[in-house]
């Protein structure tokens, strides 16, 4: 039987619909079907799964914004409800001293979504994360608190780990490709000494489950975004992490040469192409070490 391929899909900012991921989802099942033909019903290739965060930290966000429109009359409405959607989801998430439940709240999102991939997948299945702008920082944290949590450093919540499971997958073993688009990790490493370390792309378990199988991670970014940037020159160990940043012009004629061009990553074929060149890599890797 076939080794099926698990992906993960993490927004970002914004008001986020529950079928957020739907879209990618179609343009990636065809993208692959282009190289590798029909998906066999009875054993599929990928399995896909979105991270629905949104919902965490939704109600108190409305509620913020209403107040703030009973204060009194507001100016570019618009673009102050933007910044009520990505500067409150940021400092909402953000753990501090004595308090991190919304911080909690999210990494469980994240722990039930892998754990319904490894129950699709299986617990060993490579696992591919595409991740967009603040849900790339939530997904740098998600797995930085895998690989380096311990005894003599916790970090991982009970609630978290209780979620989680025992599957290699879900534990993060099995991370292989990671894909950030309009990525603002690079300014939230201002808060960490020398711009702070990155999570290790592949697992570093990895190759104790799949010894032939080689990672990426690929960070896209358009020249036009303000809120994504490159990665790999923020350290040295930047540098080794990430093995590249790729700059892409997305969004259509309104938005690639502007700050809306943040939100148009998941339909551009600069972006998806190499993803979907990355996941049938994997795929025809792991299966043909199986044969």
């Amino acid at each position: 039987m076939p080794q099926s391929v698990a992906v993960a899909i993490v927004h970002g900012i914004g008001r986020q619909k529950e079928d957020f991921a739907s879209a990618i989802i179609q343009q990636l099942r065809r993208r692959v079907r282009q190289q590798l033909g029909e998906d066999p019903q009875e054993a599929p290739r990928f399995f896909f799964q979105p991270v629905y965060w949104a919902p965490v930290l939704q109600n108190e966000e409305d509620e913020l914004w209403s107040r703030l429109r009973k204060g009194g009359s507001l100016g570019w409405t618009g673009l102050r409800e933007f910044m009520v959607d990505f500067a409150a989801d940021a400092i909402a998430y953000q753990p501090i001293e004595g308090r991190r439940d919304a911080y909690d709240r999210v990494h469980g999102v994240f722990a039930d979504s892998l754990r319904r991939l490894a129950q699709q997948a299986g617990p060993r299945a490579p696992l591919c994360v595409i991740s967009h702008s603040l849900g790339t920082v939530i997904a740098c944290n998600f797995f930085y608190d895998l690989q380096a949590h311990s005894a003599e450093k916790p970090l991982i919540a009970p609630t978290v780990r209780q979620k989680l499971g025992d599957a290699p997958l879900a534990c993060g073993e099995t991370l292989t490709l990671f894909y950030t688009m309009g990525s603002p990790v690079a300014l939230w490493s201002l808060r960490y000494e020398n711009f702070g370390k990155p999570v290790h792309v592949p697992s570093p378990k990895l190759h104790s489950h799949y010894p032939n199988l080689a990672g990426e991670w690929v960070n896209f970014y358009c020249k036009a975004d303000v809120i994504g940037y490159p990665l790999k020159e923020l350290n040295a160990d930047y540098r080794v992490a990430v093995t590249s940043d790729c700059p892409v012009l997305v969004g259509g004629p309104l938005a690639f040469w502007n700050p809306l061009s943040h939100m148009a990553y998941f339909g551009d074929t600069d972006v998806l192409g190499p993803i979907a060149e990355g996941l049938v890599g994997v795929w025809q890797t792991i299966n043909t070490a199986q044969g």
